[in-house]
């Protein structure tokens, strides 16, 4: 990465690492698909605007099947499930999951599309962040498993955070093509639109409060945990996660995952007063390594 990639990169994951803040306001009033649907349309009509003020609708018509696929694949299948198994699993769990397996989920991808080659480097990345992850939230994963109520449902939820790693990876490889025929920004636009559509539309069938949410009597705390997720989380965070995939990588952009967890920490410990255990900055401290070794620029050979 250059000077300007590692702004961008470091910018995103301070953005992505903060989103916490809004989401757990907005849920507080709102159904979280309807939280996440409403945030990705908003954002998308808003990007669709500026994309197409500066370089006209130019979308072609053979490119709109992946476009679709991507959309689904990277709003829909993602934060739906995601969203659904944080009802039965707690943050621990769906920490290690989620933010241990996003970056395996997009190397693997990439390999087997041929959108990367193989290297020790990455591997050795994808490994040390997985074990930073397991050493800063395996305890309350662990806590959160040792119950005996509601075992099938954990299980359950577990399965549908793990998919959705899955479903995000492969998005984001099918959408780094269209990228070098589109702006960052049209892409983000589009994707995020068409998948908040298809969450709006699930919130509609699924979510007994998606009237309620319609009328848009939430509060001042869960509008402004929304306009912070639409500005800072998709406006920016998801166009700037675009960029990184179009110019580093699957693989090395989604090493945000490595690093937004230790933003999420330190603004817990600033804002909230947490406890930060010698234990947690280890893990941190191991996760940020791994994120440095991905990123750094670096003449490695592939393993195959």
């Amino acid at each position: 990465m250059d000077a300007r990639e590692r702004g961008m990169f470091l910018t995103l994951c301070v953005i992505w690492g903060s989103t916490w803040i809004g989401v757990k306001a907005g849920l507080e009033a709102v159904p979280p698909l309807f939280l996440a649907g409403s945030r990705f349309t908003s954002a998308g009509v808003v990007l669709i605007a500026v994309a197409t003020t500066r370089e006209g609708w130019a979308i072609r018509r053979a490119d709109w099947g992946r476009m679709v696929i991507a959309s689904v694949l990277m709003i829909s299948l993602c934060y739906g499930p995601l969203f659904w198994g944080m009802r039965f699993v707690d943050s621990g769990t769906a920490a290690v999951l989620d933010l241990g397996l996003t970056p395996i989920a997009l190397l693997v991808f990439a390999l087997i599309l041929g959108d990367e080659r193989p290297s020790l480097t990455k591997f050795v990345a994808i490994a040390l962040g997985l074990s930073g992850t397991l050493v800063l939230f395996g305890p309350d994963a662990w806590r959160g498993w040792s119950g005996e109520t509601g075992s099938a449902w954990r299980l359950a939820g577990s399965a549908a955070i793990a998919a959705s790693t899955l479903t995000y990876g492969l998005g984001s490889v099918m959408a780094r093509p269209l990228l070098a025929r589109y702006s960052a920004i049209l892409i983000s636009g589009t994707t995020t639109f068409l998948g908040g559509l298809v969450l709006l539309l699930c919130s509609a069938i699924t979510e007994p409060g998606f009237a309620r949410a319609m009328r848009g009597d939430w509060g001042w705390a869960a509008w402004g945990g929304w306009a912070f997720l639409v500005l800072f989380g998709s406006l920016i965070g998801y166009s700037l996660y675009m960029v990184l995939l179009r110019d580093v990588g699957s693989s090395r952009a989604g090493m945000y995952a490595f690093v937004s967890p230790v933003v999420a920490l330190l603004l817990g410990a600033a804002l909230r007063d947490e406890t930060v255990s010698p234990v947690s900055l280890i893990g941190a401290a191991v996760m940020l390594f791994a994120a440095w070794l991905a990123l750094r620029r670096t003449a490695e050979q592939a393993i195959i």
